[in-house]
């Protein structure tokens, strides 16, 4: 009997699930935010009671881009169980794990990233083609004026984009869609969140005496 364990948290509707012999026996969702990442940690116990002392074969996990917290929260977490299970923790890009991005055809997710700039990544037959990356508000336009599909995992102010967020048992369907080499690729990377620029750091105010 083979098992996988598989969270999403990189937006404010969370969930987990578990995978047993190639498909999905437990699922579930909790809403999840900076002040409420810890609720993370109800569910994943009930997932671990339910399936009983048994190890993990492998603790799958979505890497974004979404909420930096969020995302950091659920890799620790999946990379705590799969260190009790003696297992691979295996990051997948959130966003893979869409409605829009599973049905294979050619899209595009973008986002807010926040101080007048956004990001875009092309997907195609469920594989994450190029980004994501950052742009300024001409090329986020532009990106909206193809005619490939968009979406983005959260509103956007001003821009009317179809929202769609991410599941663990979508990110449970990428994997099974990906082919033997981008397994291996996710497989070979080390588990780590989707950063699209640096930590924005505010300067101290405080005098530095000498």
């Amino acid at each position: 009997m083979s098992a996988i364990l598989i969270l999403e948290t990189s937006t404010d509707t969370a969930s987990l699930a578990l995978a047993v012999d190639g498909r999905i026996v437990i699922e579930k969702s909790f809403a999840s935010d900076r002040r409420h990442n810890a609720l993370l940690f109800g569910p994943l116990s009930e997932i671990v009671e339910e399936y009983g002392s048994r190890q993990f074969d492998a603790v799958l996990v979505g890497s974004g881009p979404g909420s930096y917290s969020g995302t950091r929260v659920g890799i620790a977490a999946a990379q705590g169980a799969a260190l009790i299970s003696n297992c691979k923790t295996i990051s997948i890009p959130s966003i893979l794990g869409t409605e829009t991005a599973l049905s294979g055809k050619p899209c595009i997710a973008v986002g807010d990233a926040r101080r007048g700039s956004y990001w875009i990544a092309k997907i195609n037959e469920g594989n994450l083609i190029e980004g994501p990356s950052l742009t300024d508000t001409i090329g986020f336009q532009v990106a909206l004026d193809t005619n490939s599909t968009c979406f983005s995992m959260e509103s956007i102010r001003s821009y009317p984009v179809a929202i769609e967020q991410p599941s663990a048992k979508g990110i449970w369907q990428a994997w099974q869609n990906a082919s033997p080499q981008i397994r291996a690729l996710w497989v070979a990377q080390p588990p780590q969140p989707i950063y699209l620029a640096p930590p924005h750091i505010t300067p101290s105010n405080k005098k530095v005496i000498r």
